[in-house]
C-alpha cells in the first residue's frame, strides 16, 4: 500500500520515528507521500526525504491555516523552494474555514496562484478542502486549467464526489481514517465510488481510524481503512491495495 497523506516528520513522531517507521513496513505501507505545510515545517519534511529516500516522497505547498499575514513571504517560500524533481506535488493546499474566515480572500489568492503553479509544472496537486466546498469549486473554475489531484481526508457527499468527476475529471478522493467511523456518510456511499477514483491515506498523526480513535495516527494503521474499503465494496483487501496502489503511482509518478 502507498500512504498518500503522511506527517511522518511531524514532532508527533520524534520520539520513536524508527518503531513507527517499521510498523508501517509492517503492515505494508511501501511508500508514502509527504504533504508540505509551511516554511517552518519545510526543514523537517526535506531531511525526512532524504532520510527515507526512495520511500518517503515530499510534495510542497502553503497550507491555508498558514496564510496569515505573511502570505506574501510564505508564498514565495514555496516558489524559491521549488525545485524540478525533488516534490511529487503542489500541497497541501486549499480553503480551510472552519478555523477561521480572517484571511479568507488571502487563502483564495494563495490556492489560486498555487493550483496555477501546478498546472504549469505538470504536477498534481493536493487539495486541503474545510468547510469550503463551494469556494473551492469557484476557485477552480477561476483557474480554469485541466487540473489532477486528490481531495485529502474527502468527507463530502456523494453529490459532491460527482460534481467532482464531472467538472474535473482528473481527481480522486483520498479516502483515511474517516470512513471507519460510526455513522460517517463516507462509509454510506463508498461502495459507489469506483476503485480507481480513490487513494488511501492516513494524515498521520491526525485522523486516527477505529480502533485507535483517540490516539496519534501513523502510516501503518493505512491498513484498517483498506479493511474497511474492501468490506464496505465487498472485495478482497488485495484487490483493494492493488488498484489503489497503482493509482497512486500514476498520480505522483513513483
Amino acid at each position: 500500500m502507498i500512504d498518500t497523506h503522511s506527517h511522518i516528520y511531524d514532532e508527533a513522531f520524534d520520539e520513536d520515528f524508527s518503531q513507527v517507521l517499521e510498523r508501517a513496513k509492517e503492515a505494508g505501507v511501501e511508500k508514502m507521500v509527504m504533504p508540505g505545510i509551511d516554511s517552518k515545517s519545510h526543514g523537517r519534511m526535506m531531511d525526512c526525504a532524504r532520510r527515507l529516500e526512495g520511500y518517503a516522497f515530499p510534495a510542497i505547498g502553503l497550507h491555508p491555516t498558514s496564510v496569515d499575514a505573511s502570505w506574501k513571504e510564505e508564498l514565495q517560500f514555496v516558489w524559491d523552494s521549488y525545485r524540478p524533481g525533488d516534490f511529487v506535488a503542489i500541497g497541501e493546499i486549499g480553503l480551510d474555514e472552519h478555523w477561521s474566515k480572517e484571511f479568507l480572500e488571502e487563502q483564495k489568492r494563495v490556492f489560486e496562484d498555487q493550483l496555477t503553479f501546478a498546472w504549469e509544472r505538470d504536477l498534481p496537486v493536493i487539495i486541503h478542502s474545510r468547510d469550503a466546498t463551494e469556494d473551492i469549486f469557484d476557485c477552480l473554475e477561476r483557474v480554469g486549467k485541466p487540473l489532477r489531484g486528490v481531495f485529502h481526508a474527502f468527507s463530502g457527499s456523494y453529490e459532491t464526489y460527482c460534481r467532482i468527476k464531472k467538472k474535473h475529471d482528473g481527481f480522486k478522493i483520498g479516502v483515511g481514517g474517516v470512513v471507519t467511523y460510526k455513522n460517517s456518510h463516507l462509509a454510506a456511499f463508498i461502495d459507489k465510488v469506483p476503485l480507481e477514483d480513490i487513494l488511501f491515506e492516513t494524515d498521520a498523526p491526525w485522523l486516527t481510524p477505529v480502533p485507535f480513535r483517540g490516539r496519534r495516527n501513523e502510516s501503518g494503521y493505512i491498513r484498517y481503512t483498506a479493511d474497511k474499503v474492501a468490506c464496505l465494496k465487498g472485495i478482497s483487501l488485495e484487490e483493494a491495495d492493488a488498484v489503489t496502489t497503482d493509482n497512486a503511482k500514476k498520480m505522483f509518478g513513483i
